[in-house]
């Protein structure tokens, strides 16, 4: 079998199509980023595991990580009413609400076969958070509420990744549409790389893009290699599995291929493309990049734990208390989905 490909595709449609299934094959991707133009809007969870059934197959390997964000609120790729209301980070102000959102957001994604959420959001809020984020995070208690997440996730089977290293609440602006800068001094960011800090032996950890000016005025963070080594793997401490932002974003320049070598030299250990097309797939594909030793090793722990089967006995209980304490809110409308900005941009 082909070395592993290190970075996440995206696919077309809820069946891979011919072409896909021939450049999977070559390439062994290591994952697969799900979207909700393929999950949120299919009629239940079987299409779903249809197609991840397909994934495998065509990859040749089991372990093929399926990703999504699934933080709750308005990102949320799996709906209702096929899967469970969950609010946006914001709205939870305990660990043990906090830690009933994941059961209940790992009950669905093991129905669907989907092995690892890219969550939950670890970033500082501000007054002048970008709406982007703004509901995405936590208001106090950003550690203790964050560990009680990711500790359920993984006993549920399902990896977590931290996001977004190695802070981004200050930006104002959205990366979807252009690369954020902070100029706050390093003394000041102690207190956004405090939460990453205290949860460094998170499984999977997500980087910026944001020119972390202190550090390096130049490189967004996921392409810095100063601000990966030195701050993200230095200070902060983390020694997880380290994955880009989507790269499709405008907050990146060039190629993607030359996006997708730039996060890997600079120390990411595999690279998001995000919803892309074929095309965009391909690029990945050919750029060239490989998977390197150290990465391989952090993944063991990665494939350890999407290997756990979970246990939801419990689900209709713990959904009733979970909406109990959230005073039973059953649907949510945001007008803000960052995601959908940017593919409304492209089609203009």
């Amino acid at each position: 079998m082909n070395k592993i490909l290190p970075a996440f595709l995206s696919c077309q449609s809820t069946r891979l199509n011919d072409d896909e299934k021939r450049l999977f094959a070559r390439y062994n991707p290591l994952g697969v980023c799900l979207f909700s133009k393929y999950c949120a809007n299919t009629e239940n969870a079987e299409q779903i595991n249809s197609l991840i059934k397909d994934i495998k197959e065509t990859v040749g390997r089991d372990n093929v990580l399926i990703a999504i964000d699934q933080e709750g609120g308005r990102v949320r790729r799996l709906t209702e009413p096929e899967f469970t209301s969950v609010v946006s980070q914001q709205e939870i102000e305990t660990t043990q609400v906090a830690k009933q959102h994941a059961y209940l957001i790992s009950h669905d994604l093991k129905k669907c076969g989907i092995n690892v959420n890219f969550a939950p959001v670890l970033d500082t809020l501000y007054p002048q958070t970008s709406t982007a984020l703004q509901s995405r995070c936590f208001k106090n208690n950003i550690a203790e509420l964050a560990s009680a997440m990711v500790d359920e996730y993984i006993k549920q089977g399902i990896c977590p990744c931290i996001k977004h290293l190695p802070g981004h609440g200050r930006s104002e602006a959205d990366p979807h549409l252009e690369l954020p800068i902070i100029n706050a001094n390093l003394m000041e960011m102690k207190t956004d790389f405090a939460p990453f800090t205290a949860l460094n032996d998170a499984p999977m950890g997500m980087v910026a893009h944001i020119i972390l000016k202190a550090v390096d005025a130049k490189r967004a963070s996921s392409v810095s290699s100063k601000v990966i080594s030195e701050i993200i793997r230095g200070q902060i401490g983390f020694d997880g599995f380290l994955v880009s932002d989507a790269i499709m974003m405008n907050a990146l320049h060039g190629s993607i291929s030359e996006r997708s070598q730039a996060v890997i030299a600079a120390g990411c250990d595999a690279v998001c493309l995000g919803n892309a097309g074929f095309a965009a797939n391909v690029e990945v594909c050919e750029s060239k990049i490989e998977l390197s030793d150290a990465a391989e090793q952090r993944l063991e722990r990665v494939w350890q734990i999407i290997q756990t089967p979970g246990e939801f006995s419990q689900y209709e209980y713990i959904k009733n208390k979970y909406c109990a304490a959230l005073k039973n809110i059953i649907s949510y409308n945001y007008n803000y989905d960052a995601t959908e900005v940017l593919n409304r941009l492209r089609k203009v």
